[in-house]
Formats: structure tokens, sequence, C-alpha cells
């Protein structure tokens, strides 16, 4: 019965904590039973406790009774060690409970005396004391023990407490480490970093293991600043020397992208074990020098150092960053001989190692032999099929991940969202997001919640993707990167630009170069060339410049902004130039009609730099040798484009047909069309328009009939297309038939085809249909109204078109070159001279638009059919652009109208001159 009492109290009082260990359980198990009259506290029975001791239970405030059945010899209760003492009342009642309660607080008083006599001695667990049966102070040697809520505390103590000054009692080292371990084991590490800087404050001695634990934290946030701080003071308490403390220095500084200040680490080491060497090759795969880290790697095992589990994991991630998959296989051979195959980290990282490299069935193979799968390797699985363009292939293995019943994490999930966005499922990632909800990571991973809005925008969701970014608690520079980028895939270029004003304004976001190639796409779009200046002075400022990329974009910026002196400038400084940026400088001139200039850059791009285009180049020059009519340069590209096996390409054969077209050679252009082993409706518009601009209208037709006949369904680039073949044929009723499919395909509201169907009925004799779908439109640009005046100009309506000119102008529509074009026939076929040369002489004076040979041509028109040859002659002779055939053939007709023979033979003679000399150009 007295080894159950005193088991009883072990554990009812923790007796643990202060010594009482197995060798005492087994000292008391020899014991016997108390004689009947047993004193009031065991330390007076076994006369070897110290009362200190004794006095440590006595705070529990709590008396041990024992049972006094039995008989027990004193020679077995010497055995008992003396650094135990149990208190117990006797269950007679011998001894009153007030003496008992006296002498214990008598006890406790004295051991707080000795506490306050020399605190050096003692301490003090206060700051990591979780469990209120844990002492607050504990004696350095005895291990006494002392509360602050004991019942027996005297009523002094609080005072003396109060007195003391900060940190004179020792704190315990031990128990501060226990706690940065579990912060940083549990994720938690900016605690982890705020329980060092209080260490700092009380003066806790660090160790070895306490910069390990922290270091590891500071390289989790990657917080430059507070690891360099912790180096700081390992240099001060001397423990840079410590293999495990420099290899966390070194791991830090390369987690963090620092990888010189790794060096320095790394290279000032007596000694490098496998986690130094393994930090720095992950350091540098992470920084992106993937062959560094493969030469850190043979280094390594040239000093004879073996890998680990984790230098393969970096090594692999170094093979994968470059692409390395010979490499990767050799390394996979080593895998295997070190019996590290099995790791499911190791399997996880050659998964996505042969993923990346672009060998999925290698990866598919290995990670259908792994013994154990988690959920890193699920996740490097359906990655690796995102990233090999089968974003249906990672969808599937993701439900069959949820049907192995194996949780997704936050990787899992960019990966999906990742498949979800690559074939536009936006119904699959709104269901993935569902369960993202569900798992809680949406509002404590900020990436989890990029990769929503990068989903939502790349699927056309713009809604979505702002609901996502405004309930994110978090968010980071890629948050606002990937709405402004969503905006500008969505047209919404405005939109994109005032997200990014209010990133930096409002909230004090500095933009990284991804928000600067974003953000000048939204100049590019909207054709902001001032607010383009304004980001390209942040550019230079944040560092930016240099940056390839970047410099590309500003490039394609200043070209598409009309700018492209700008572009030029821009080309012209950047320290390196890739084939994007050669590519965005040939379609910046192929954009200002410059197409001699694209070819230019084209071959310089070849022959100077050694530069391989690729099919976008191809693209953009062959549209380069369409607006120049190049058609022998476009030959001589077509071969480059076989040569290098690119003639498949989608957009590059479509390319290829409209520049055969567009060059006249509607023949060859027909030839590429039929070889393309797949054709989609950008082609089949492509070849449309091709044999509208050759003037083979009813050809055109056919090929639309015929691509309907194929499944193709048609979009408002095609219905443009057909239209102005019905309008080139006069084919009203063809005409009448496609308005009714337009209708039904909801293209009618589309600005482009409204304004071709105009322009349909228009040329098509049909000034009312003309008329009724243009007040039918919900929204008109200075096209429309052109298309309108056109038409009435073709058929004589003149006060119509004048009426439409002057209503123009109240509605502050924009008047440009082309409205002058329309309006000035209008005038010639009506025979109005005056209000003609009125409108005319208004051009420059009151509109700023100068005068070519076009209006030209008409003013010459107008005056020859009033019979005002003279006044028609001398205008061609002063006019300031050089004259065409255009001008001479109207001076010519108005000649022969009006019978002047010897004005006709003058006339005729400049043309037959001017055809000369074009002859002769040509020859050349």
């Amino acid at each position: 019965m007295v080894m159950a009492e005193i088991n009883q109290t072990v554990r009812r009082f923790g007796l643990w904590h202060v010594g009482f260990g197995q060798c005492h359980r087994r000292a008391l198990a020899s014991m016997v039973a108390p004689p009947p009259h047993l004193p009031a506290t065991i330390s007076s029975w076994v006369p070897n406790l110290p009362a200190t001791t004794a006095a440590s239970l006595a705070l529990q405030d709590l008396p041990v009774t024992t049972a006094t059945t039995t008989t027990a010899s004193s020679s077995s209760i010497q055995h008992l060690p003396a650094t135990t003492t149990i208190t117990a009342a006797h269950s007679t009642g011998d001894l009153p409970a007030a003496n008992l309660f006296s002498g214990q607080k008598r006890s406790v008083e004295k051991l707080w005396q000795e506490f306050f006599a020399d605190p050096s001695q003692w301490q003090d667990h206060r700051p990591e004391k979780e469990n209120v049966r844990y002492p607050d102070f504990k004696h350095k040697k005895t291990q006494a023990a002392l509360w602050l809520n004991s019942k027996l505390k005297p009523a002094w103590v609080e005072a003396e407490l109060a007195a003391m000054p900060p940190e004179t009692v020792e704190s315990n080292n031990f128990q501060w480490n226990v706690r940065l371990k579990r912060y940083t084991k549990t994720g938690q590490y900016e605690k982890a970093i705020e329980l060092f800087h209080q260490m700092q404050q009380k003066g806790i001695v660090y160790d070895s293991f306490t910069f390990v634990q922290v270091l590891n934290a500071c390289a989790s946030l990657q917080s430059l600043k507070e690891g360099r701080h912790v180096h700081l003071q390992i240099a001060q308490s001397c423990c840079e020397s410590n293999i495990y403390v420099a290899s966390s220095l070194v791991d830090m500084y390369a987690k963090c992208g620092c990888i010189e200040d790794a060096w320095k680490v790394f290279n000032k080491m007596p000694t490098h074990n496998v986690v130094s060497w393994s930090a720095m090759i992950k350091g540098h795969a992470r920084c992106g020098q993937g062959h560094k880290a493969l030469d850190l790697y043979h280094q390594m095992r040239l000093e004879g150092v073996q890998p680990d589990a984790v230098t393969f994991v970096g090594v692999l991630n170094a093979c994968s960053s470059i692409g390395a998959l010979e490499e990767g296989r050799h390394i996979h051979t080593q895998i295997i001989k070190s019996g590290c195959e099995s790791n499911v980290y190791v399997g996880s990282s050659l998964v996505d190692m042969y993923a990346k490299c672009g060998s999925i069935d290698d990866a598919l193979r290995l990670f259908n032999r792994m013994p154990t799968r988690n959920v890193v390797s699920w996740s490097a699985m359906i990655q690796g099929y995102v990233k090999c363009g089968q974003g249906r292939k990672a969808l599937e293995l993701y439900h069959w991940m949820q049907r192995e019943q194996v949780q997704p994490d936050a990787g899992t999930f960019v990966s999906v969202l990742s498949a979800c966005t690559s074939v536009g499922a936006l119904e699959e990632g709104q269901l993935v997001h569902e369960q993202i909800l569900q798992s809680g990571c949406c509002k404590s991973d900020v990436t989890v919640g990029n990769s929503l809005i990068d989903m939502y925008a790349k699927c056309g969701s713009m809604e979505d993707a702002r609901r996502v970014f405004d309930e994110m608690s978090t968010r980071d520079v890629v948050s606002w990167t990937a709405m402004i980028q969503g905006h500008v895939k969505c047209g919404q270029g405005h939109e994109a630009l005032a997200l990014y004003q209010q990133m930096r304004c409002q909230e004090g976001m500095e933009p990284n170069p991804v928000t600067f190639l974003g953000v000048l796409n939204a100049c590019a779009s909207v054709m902001a060339l001032e607010e383009g200046r304004s980001v390209h002075e942040q550019i230079i400022r944040s560092g930016c410049e240099s940056d390839v990329f970047v410099g590309s974009s500003l490039v394609n910026m200043y070209a598409k902004c009309g700018s492209i002196k700008d572009a030029q400038r821009v080309f012209d400084k950047m320290p390196t130039r890739n084939v994007v940026s050669w590519t965005a400088m040939i379609l910046g001139y192929v954009k200002c009609g410059q197409g001699h200039k694209a070819l230019e850059l084209f071959q310089q791009m070849q022959m100077e730099e050694g530069i391989k285009p690729n099919p976008v180049t191809f693209v953009g020059v062959l549209n380069g040798c369409a607006i120049m009519g190049a058609l022998e340069e476009g030959r001589h590209i077509h071969k480059q484009i076989a040569q290098r096996g690119l003639e498949s390409e989608l957009f590059v054969s479509s390319s290829l047909v409209d520049m055969y077209a567009k060059c006249g050679s509607i023949e060859d252009a027909r030839r590429v069309f039929n070889r393309m082993p797949k054709r989609n409706v950008v082609s089949w518009s492509t070849m449309i328009q091709g044999y509208v601009n050759c003037g083979q209208g009813q050809e055109a037709l056919k090929l639309y009939q015929q691509m309907l006949s194929e499944g193709i369904e048609p979009n408002a680039i095609t219905f443009v297309g057909v239209l102005n073949a019905c309008a080139s044929a006069v084919a009203l009723d063809k005409g009448r038939l496609l308005h009714e499919q337009i209708v039904l395909s909801g293209f009618e509201s589309d600005l482009c085809v409204s304004n071709s169907l105009v322009d349909m009925y228009a040329k098509c004799g049909s000034v009312e249909d003309a008329e009724r779908v243009f007040n039918n439109m919900h929204a008109w640009d200075v096209v429309s109204w052109n298309a309108m005046l056109r038409g009435y100009a073709m058929h004589g309506c003149d006060k119509e078109a004048i009426g439409h000119f002057e209503w123009m102008c109240k509605e502050g529509i924009e008047i440009d070159q082309i409205t002058f074009v329309h309006l000035l026939s209008a005038c010639s076929h009506a025979g109005l001279v005056d209000e003609g040369l009125c409108y005319f002489e208004s051009m420059g004076l009151v509109y700023s638009i100068s005068a070519t040979v076009a209006h030209n041509a008409c003013i010459v028109d107008l005056l020859g059919r009033a019979g005002c040859l003279d006044e028609a002659e001398d205008l061609i002779k002063i006019m300031s652009c050089e004259p065409d055939a255009t001008l001479w053939k109207a001076l010519l007709s108005a000649c022969r109208l009006h019978c002047d023979m010897e004005m006709g033979e003058r006339v005729a003679q400049k043309l037959v001159d001017l055809y000369q000399n074009d002859d002769d150009q040509n020859d050349r």
C-alpha cells in the first residue's frame, strides 16, 4: 500500500521534475509501510532527506496520505535517495493540520530567502513556461523549485521581485532552443525570429543549435536582412567555425538569392561536409545557375564527399533548370547505386527532372515504379504534364490522386490551376477553387491565390479574378502583376494601367520585371505613349532596363505607339539582344509601314548577330514583304522556313498565304494553303481575304462555302472578308444571306463586321440597307461614318453626303483624310464646284489635314467635269506631292469629255513618260 501511495504521489505532483527517477522508484519498492505512529513528514521519517527537497514538494500544497496497515524495518528506509522528499500526512491525524501547513510554509520561505540571497544560482523558467505545474524558478544544482502561484509563497516575495533588476536570474537556454525548434518545425518562422530577438533582449546565451534554427527560419522566409543580423551575432559569439552553423549560413544566403555571400561563408569554412556542399548546390540551382551547381556536384565527388538524399534533390533540380537530360540520367544511375531511389523526395525530384527535360514517358515510368508516393510525387507528375503541354492529362492525374485519397497541398493546387489555365478549363478551375477554399490554402498561401487570379484571368473571367484578389488577406507583387496581365489579356488596357497606379501609389508595392512587361503591354494596347514614357523612367530607376525581356517590351511599346525612333533608340542601347528583341523591332517597322527596314533588320539579325529567327520573326518579316509587295524576298524567306521545318506551323503558313496573295501571286497562296496539314479559321480567313485583295470575289465566296462544309465556324475576320467579297462581286443576294448568318452567329454587334455590312450594302447599290445597318449600330467609329459617306458619294447622293458630313462634325467625330476623299468625290459627281473647292481649302485651314494625291485627284476630276481644264492642269503643276497616273488619267478623261485635243495630247504624253519611267526603274 505504501508503494501505491508513493506512486500516486509521484503521478499527482509530477515528481519526475525534481529528480524522482527510476532509481528512486526501485528504492521505494523495497520499503514496507511505516509504524502505526508515522510522523507528519517523510523528511522526519527518513533522516537523510534534506529540508529543501521536502519543501519543494510542499509547495504543491497537496499532502499525501499513507496507509498504516503494514510494518517496515527502518533499515529499508535508509536506502531512500537523499535527493527525494515526499511530504505526507498521517492518516490517523496524530499531528494537527495547522502545524503541518506552518512547517511547510517555513520551508518555502527559507527557499525564497536562499533565492534572493544569490539569484545567480537559479534559472528563470517564466519566459518559456506553458504548464502551470512547471516551476517558475529552479536551483541549478539542487533542482529545488519555486512557484509564484503557490499558496505557500510569502507575502513579501512580490515586492522583492519587483525591486530586482531585470535579467538578474539567468533564463534556461535549453528551453528557449526547444521553443525555437518547435516554431521552425511547424512553419511558424516569424515567431521563431521574434523569439530570437526576445532571447537577445533577455541576454540568453546563444549556442550553435540556436543559430541553426533561426537561420532556417530566415531562409524559409527569404529574409536577408534578418539573416545578416543573425550572421553578425554568430560572428560575435565565435560560432562561425561550427560546421553546422556555417552550413546553415550558406543555405540561408543561397535561399535569399545572395549567392556571393554564400560563397564567402563557404570559402571560409575549414572543412566542408555534405550539408554545406548540398546547400551550395541547391543555392546555385535555385538562382538559375544550373551549370555551376553541376560543377559543384562533380567537385564534391572529387573531394570524396558522398552525396545524400538532399544533395541528389538539389542536383536534380539543377538538371531540370537547364534541361540537362543526359546528365540527369547519369545522376539517376548514381542514385540507384547509393540506394536513395526509394527515398520519396529523391523519387519525386527524378520525376520532376524527367518531366521538365521533356521526357514525360520516363517520368511516368518512374512514377509508376515508386514504392510509395506522397503529395510531392503526385504534384511533380502533374506539373510535368502541364510543362509538356498536356493539361488534360494533368487533370486526369489529379482526379486519380484524389481517388487514391492523397490530400493535395498548395503546390498541387498551383500545378492543377496551371493545367486548367493551359486548356482554358474554367469550370474545372472553379471546382478546384472550391476544394482550395475547403482546405484553407487560399487565404494562407499567397501563391495559391496568385494562381487562382492567373487562371481566372487567362480563362477570361476577370470578375472572378478580381473577387479572389479582393479577398486575399496578403497580396504580393505577383498578385498585382497577375491582375494587370489579366486585364491586358482581356483587352482592358486602361484598367491595367489604373491598377498599376494603385499598386504603386496607394499600396507602395514596387514592381518587378514581370510587372513592367504587363504594364508596357497595357500601354501598347491602348497607344498610351506618355504613360509608356513614364513607365520607362521608372524602369531606369529600378535598374531593370538591362533585362532583355523588359528592353524588348519597351521596343514593342514604342513601336506600337508609333514612336519608331524611340524604339530604335532603346534597341540600340540594349546590352544583350535575343530573338525576342529583334522580332519586336522588326514588327515595329512593319507596323509603321517600313517593310524595307524590317527586311534589313532580318538580314542583320542572321548575318551579323547569328541569331536564328523564330516563328514570330518569320510572321513579322513576311508581313513586311506583304506591305512592300516584295514577292522575291518573300520566296527567299519561304525557303528558309521550309529548311527550318516551320512550314507546318499554322500561323507561319497563314502568313505565307497572306504574303503571296498581297504580292499578287494568288496561285502560290493557294498552293501553300492546300499543302497545310491542318487549317483553322485564321487560315481560311486569310485565303478568303487573299482572293478579295486580288479581285476574285467569286472564288472567295466559293472558298467560304467549302469552309462551312468542313465544319469550320467563321469568326468576325472571316465575315469581314466574305462581306468584302460580296461587295467586290456586287453579290447583293449573297450579302443578305450572309447578313442573316452574322445575326445568328451574334457578330452583328462587332464594330468591324457592322462597318463591312454598311460598305457591302453601299457598294452593292442598296443605300437604304446601308442606312438601316448604320442607324441600328450601337457604336460608331470614323470608319463607320466614312463607309456611309462613301455610299452616298458613290450613288450621287450629294445632299445626303454633305448632310452626313455635317452630322459627323456635330457628333465630334474625328475627321480624317479618307473622310475628305469621299466628300470631295461626292461634290465631283454632283458638279458642286464651289462647295468642293471650299471643302478642299478647309482641309488644311480648319482640320490641319494635308492634301494627298487622292484629294488632288478629286479636285482635278471636279474641275475637269465642270470644264475648268486649265485650272485643273495648273493644280497638278503646283501641287506639293508628286503627281501620279491617277491625276493625269482624270485630266485626260476631262479632255475627252470636253473635246480638248491639244491638252489631251499633252496629258497623254505625260502618261507615256510616266509609265516609261516606271518600266526603267523596274528593269533596274
